[in-house]
């Protein structure tokens, strides 16, 4: 697997490119959001990508949206020396799929990032006509397309594939977020909010409505 890796402290850069390589794994190392917004396009190769927030020229968040907005999909792990709750889920709200947090275990995020390689994407999947597209994270309809972040994407993922059934916030937050992430009630009503709104701006024949106390479902 190709692994790009943006990290601005040579060696933690050096440790990570060794590991990973002694693991069986190719990287593509880049120092700043800059490099790595020229190296980690759609068309790379990459499998996997880790991104240190605290970069010199900007923040990783930043970037990981440039690269979603550009067409990159693979998974992406945050590597950071920020710990708190709200730092995480700003992470996860950027685009990202894990999160693992300064000083780390070799073996902890090399086993991180091998899971988020092996995870699989969902087949391409049809609910009354809206369209969802895994390997471009995107929802389509006849009447256009609109892009999502991945947990965006996964959280609609999780309510289409149960048409007309109440989906648990707790079931939704399992699909979308790490197995363990701490995520308040009004961070999915956010998201939700979110997903609606690109919902409707494609004309989509379904809406999802919110299941006061339980959850949400799809109509």
């Amino acid at each position: 697997m190709i692994i790009g890796v943006c990290e601005d402290d040579p060696a933690i850069r050096r440790l990570l490119a060794e590991a990973l390589r002694f693991a069986g794994h190719e990287t593509v190392m880049a120092h700043d959001g800059g490099e790595a917004l020229r190296l980690f396009g759609a068309d790379s190769g990459i499998g996997v990508l880790i991104i240190d927030i605290g970069l010199p020229d900007s923040d990783g968040r930043d970037v990981c949206q440039a690269l979603r907005s550009a067409g990159q999909n693979a998974p992406v792990l945050f590597l950071t020396a920020l710990g708190a709750t709200h730092d995480r889920l700003a992470g996860f709200g950027a685009g990202a799929d894990d999160y693992v947090a300064k000083p780390f275990e070799l073996k902890e995020l090399i086993a991180r990032v091998e899971a988020l390689g092996r995870r699989g994407r969902p087949p391409l999947s049809t609910t009354a006509g809206l369209d969802l597209d895994p390997a471009r994270h995107a929802a389509r309809t006849p009447s256009g397309e609109v892009l999502l972040t991945p947990t965006e994407f996964r959280m609609l993922a999780a309510i289409t594939s149960r048409p007309d059934e109440v989906v648990r916030r707790r079931t939704v937050i399992a699909a979308a977020w790490p197995e363990g992430a701490v995520v308040a009630e009004n961070t999915v009503d956010s998201f939700m909010r979110r997903i609606r709104t690109k919902l409707e701006s494609i004309a989509s024949p379904v809406s999802i409505e919110t299941v006061r106390g339980v959850g949400f479902r799809i109509r």
